[in-house]
């Protein structure tokens, strides 16, 4: 496997963690509290990024590979409670 291959497969493997880390980001203010003004936006992304990382990572450690639904929905709730956390869901 050549670099633009591994290239590709890397940017595969995070795909689904940034297209949640952004859309949790971009509707924060219609799911969160007043809160969410309070963190800028690319820290709230790249927080819920890193948490679908390790989440997906997570997933292929005990799984052996990459692609189970199991993994994806275990990187929703993953990504949601991050998102609750930091909007302090808690309070609203």
């Amino acid at each position: 496997m050549g670099p633009l291959d591994i290239v590709n497969h890397l940017l595969n493997f995070a795909a689904p963690a940034a297209a949640l880390a952004l859309l949790l980001t971009l509707f924060r203010r219609l799911i969160g509290a007043k809160a969410a003004a309070s963190l800028p936006w690319w820290r709230h992304a790249a927080a819920v990024f890193g948490v679908g990382i390790a989440t997906l990572l997570v997933g292929v450690v005990v799984w052996g590979r990459d692609g189970k639904m199991l993994t994806y929905a275990a990187l929703v709730v993953a990504c949601a409670t991050c998102q609750w956390v930091l909007v302090r869901g808690w309070k609203a």
